[in-house]
């Protein structure tokens, strides 16, 4: 058995897991990190859902979320804007490199892949190691970032699992009591994601087996609604390729879903069907679609000989894990803490015992919720902005990285301590990764000012993480200060302070009775002028980005076409124009109908949109 210590052991090289061995080497202290695959990232690249939800808009793209979509521009040919699902689709593959080059930079950061967690040691109250198949590993911070809190349950700290009830923390959506849904599915339903292929006309791609047990019935009616190809489009990636990710008839699957939380073998048993039902779902699918289409067979690694990995080559490594063990921690998301102040944008600002704003993360996706065959109608939390649907912005509480009792442990995956209803808007990729920092950062300040993370002032790790010489990260969402602003920083200091003027529209006001009175309570007079002028130019257009002309037409509030003249391959043809950009979307919002207009942005035929980085009027 090999020996190691280490100041910070993250457990599990998922989305957050990663990301939080990241921030804590990088941060100074030394750190182990073990994964159970060759890859890191986790639902970003091992479980395949190469098509990120929520954080899109271009304020909310910081930290290693930013960070990373920045690598990503940079390494994926073709640009990510490929699919209609996401603003940001690429290849496994490259996200996979990108992470394993991060870890490669960090000489304090030792990497042990193909371990799983055996045994949790404790002292008392405080954890001080864990024991995998062939280590074990004594730390002074351990951070479950496994996918469905297997250390929670290995220390015995308190978790939850499943659903809660309306009397619990009376949110709105919750069941009143037991029903067929929460009857049939404990938590939400893991999907295995694969990637298929157009091989192109004329070609034969290799069958796809039949798996044991194939029912095609399950799959009747997959495209309904959307018909084959705009289907194939809401997963596209680069090179002709699909990622099948898809809730209605699809390869969701939650049958028995519980086991996942059992025995070992009851968890293999569950994998197991899941796997065969989403090889059935391809099967079906090249038989519908054609010979022309098969799976993508050099997507991800192969299993090696001793691998008990049933995914690999088309199929991700494991499922898309939605929910897992959820700590019981010093504070709980609720479905009331993501959803839109009254008569607002965004929710309210988390707020501790002393008073103190708490907000170490940024999430803003739909409240989205997988249950195969039921619809579960949830309280809503969108909103029309940049020409299109996006989310209310929301903040996670660093006290929901904590348990109740145990010292020395933090988490940082879907394991965060949140509802079952709340988990269905924080599971998603931006939310994790922006988590994982956080629990990084906080692991590391524990070490270097020799406390326990309950201990940590919230404070000093905001400040920390607005700071970070690489990643700094938002920890206030804004949606009219993006991190390039010259007043970021500042403003984000404000509403620390003064949460009371953060309101119910998430921007700083421009009226300058209001710039005045928030001049007078800042360093500075000149800081109180944080916003962009009317001119919605941004400084770099992707190198992908494309001139159009055309005819702006408005159809409703936030509904915004464009009737091209030009370029020739486009003209007669219209465009949705939408926009991740605060100050492009005010001016999509002033703009007068059938007024000509000169676009810069990037073509998708996917979503027939133009994504809006440059806009000016051609009118006299």
């Amino acid at each position: 058995m090999n020996q190691l210590k280490t100041e910070v052991l993250v457990v599990g090289g998922g989305t957050g897991g990663t990301a939080a061995a990241i921030q804590s080497a990088r941060s100074g202290v030394q750190t182990v990190l073990v994964s159970e695959f060759p890859w890191l990232g986790g639902m970003l690249t091992t479980a395949g859902v190469t098509a990120p939800d929520g954080n899109e808009l271009a304020a909310w793209q910081t930290g290693l979320w930013g960070a990373f979509l920045q690598e990503l521009r940079q390494r994926q040919p073709g640009g990510l804007d490929h699919a209609w699902v996401s603003f940001f689709t690429y290849e496994p593959r490259i996200s996979a490199a990108i992470f394993a080059d991060w870890v490669k930079q960090l000489p304090n950061l030792i990497w042990i892949q193909g371990q799983t967690p055996q045994e949790v040691i404790q002292k008392g109250d405080r954890i001080t190691g864990v024991r995998f198949q062939d280590w074990t590993i004594e730390a002074k911070i351990t951070i479950d970032g496994t996918e469905l809190g297997d250390l929670l349950a290995l220390a015995e700290v308190p978790y939850r699992w499943g659903w809660e009830w309306r009397s619990d923390y009376q949110e709105p959506s919750a069941p009143i009591e037991p029903d067929e849904i929460t009857e049939k599915y404990a938590v939400q339903a893991p999907t295995w994601v694969f990637v298929m292929q157009d091989f192109g006309e004329g070609s034969i791609a290799p069958e796809i087996l039949v798996p044991p047990q194939y029912q095609p019935d399950r799959f009747i009616g997959t495209w309904t609604g959307y018909g084959a190809e705009m289907f194939l489009n809401y997963g596209r990636l680069p090179k002709n390729r699909f990622m099948l990710n898809f809730p209605q008839q699809g390869n969701d699957y939650g049958i028995g879903v519980e086991r996942l939380v059992g025995t070992m073998s009851d968890r293999q048993a569950f994998l197991q069907e899941a796997f065969f039902h989403a090889q059935g779902y391809a099967h079906f699918l090249q038989a519908e679609l054609g010979g022309r289409y098969g799976l993508a067979t050099d997507t991800f690694p192969e299993p090696t000989p001793k691998s008990t990995m049933l995914g690999g080559k088309a199929f991700a490594l494991h499922p898309y894990y939605r929910e897992s063990r959820r700590l019981l921690g010093l504070t709980t998301i609720r479905e009331q803490d993501i959803l839109p102040i009254a008569g607002g944008r965004v929710a309210a600002l988390p707020i501790n015992p002393s008073g103190q704003v708490e907000s170490i993360a940024l999430g803003s996706y739909a409240n989205d919720h997988h249950y195969p065959g039921y619809d579960f109608p949830l309280q809503p939390k969108s909103i029309r902005w940049g020409g299109r649907w996006t989310g209310t912005p929301f903040t996670i509480p660093y006290r929901a990285l904590i348990p109740v009792r145990t010292e020395g442990l933090l988490v940082c995956e879907k394991n965060i301590s949140v509802s079952h209803i709340a988990n269905g808007a924080t599971r998603l990729q931006p939310v994790v990764l922006g988590i994982g920092q956080a629990a990084g950062m906080a692991a590391a300040l524990s070490i270097q000012q020799n406390c326990q993370p309950q201990e940590l002032p919230v404070r000093l790790l905001q400040e920390a993480l607005l700071q970070d010489p690489i990643a700094p990260a938002a920890v206030i969402p804004l949606f009219n200060v993006p991190p390039d602003h010259p007043h970021w920083l500042s403003w984000q200091r404000y509403f620390l302070e003064h949460p009371g003027e953060y309101g119910i529209e998430g921007v700083i006001e421009e009226d300058a009775a209001k710039r005045e009175k928030n001049a007078q309570n800042r360093d500075s007079r000149d800081k109180g002028n944080a916003v962009h002028p009317l001119n919605p130019k941004i400084q770099s257009p992707k190198p992908e980005s494309q001139t159009f002309v055309g005819i702006f037409q408005r159809s409703g509030e936030q509904d915004y076409q464009l009737q091209c003249v030009s370029p020739e391959a486009v003209g007669g043809e219209c465009f949705q124009l939408v926009t991740l950009h605060h100050q492009v979307d005010r001016w999509l919002h002033q703009c007068g109908r059938s007024q000509k207009v000169c676009v810069r942005g990037q073509l998708n035929r996917s979503g027939r949109w133009i994504l809006v980085e440059e806009i000016e009027s051609l009118d006299a």
